[in-house]
């Protein structure tokens, strides 16, 4: 009877998340059914090239991170898949799967690529919460959201001529004085300008896969969650805690821990009031 229920209670759960999959997977998108093969023509997405460079960029810098916890890491790079998604998995060894036809949307741009793949190395060691019973191992949706761009994405682009490269980017006005507020070097500040516009590529893809509108800057998620939501939250506030991240003080040097949600972030126990985790997903437990 115990085994009945607990199977039942995991198909229940599958059947509402987004992130659960046969292989114990945590994907980063909604489910969807949309596939980009090879050759498809669009105005926007990554060459192979480019795919492989970006990968080839986050692996340098993060295989040894994960491989210093004694842990078989692997980056697969499945490039002729049109499966536009990209998954962790702890099958075999930890894992971050990539696949050609995220990487071949029209909204997806090298930095918003990097900030999935940042997203799903985040799932490994992204630190809590976590999303809870059936895959207790992995960072909850949007706290890997939090450490693409709290800790990753400045590791990425750290040693980058950020100051020439925002100057490319068409970055609004309300991230733009975010990044400057939040930050006094303009060093920092290009990177955060980068890694919002980085969530905003990502957020567009979101978007138009759910069928809804362009989320902003400047229309942060009001919604108030009265427990923790371990799956992926809306995609307005997704985008706000990709901008979170970006604005948060935080060393990225500064580890996160597996247990405790607020070692290595912004909190609001530590006094910030810039950089928190968006109350659409997260509920502090101090």
């Amino acid at each position: 009877m115990k085994l009945f229920l607990s199977l039942a209670l995991f198909f229940i759960f599958c059947a509402m998340s987004w992130s659960c999959s046969e292989d114990g997977s945590s994907g980063f998108l909604p489910s969807n059914n949309l596939y980009i093969p090879v050759g498809f023509k669009s105005s926007g997405g990554l060459t192979k090239d480019q795919f492989n460079a970006v990968i080839d960029k986050v692996e340098a810098i993060y295989f040894p991170i994960v491989s210093n916890r004694d842990v078989s890491f692997k980056f697969e790079r499945n490039w002729e898949d049109g499966t536009v998604d990209a998954k962790a998995t702890r099958i075999g060894g930890w894992r971050v799967k990539m696949f050609g036809g995220l990487a071949r949307h029209s909204t997806i741009t090298e930095d918003g690529f990097a900030l999935v793949i940042c997203h799903e190395i985040g799932h490994h060691i992204g630190g809590a919460p976590k999303v809870g019973t059936f895959n207790p191992w992995a960072s909850s949706e949007g706290q890997s959201d939090y450490f693409a761009t709290l800790k990753c994405l400045r590791k990425v682009f750290l040693n980058d001529n950020n100051l020439a490269l925002v100057k490319k980017l068409k970055a609004p006005k309300a991230l733009i004085d975010a990044c400057a507020a939040a930050w006094t070097s303009n060093i920092d500040k290009s990177i955060c300008i980068r890694s919002g516009m980085a969530g905003a590529s990502v957020a567009s893809l979101i978007a138009s896969l759910k069928g809804q509108p362009e989320s902003k800057f400047e229309t942060p998620d009001m919604k108030v969650v009265s427990a923790t939501y371990g799956e992926h939250p809306d995609t307005q506030c997704r985008l706000d805690t990709f901008f979170q991240g970006a604005l948060c003080e935080a060393s990225f040097n500064d580890d996160v821990s597996q247990n405790d949600e607020v070692e290595g972030t912004c909190h609001q126990s530590l006094g910030h009031t810039m950089g928190l985790r968006p109350l659409c997903w997260f509920k502090p437990k101090k």
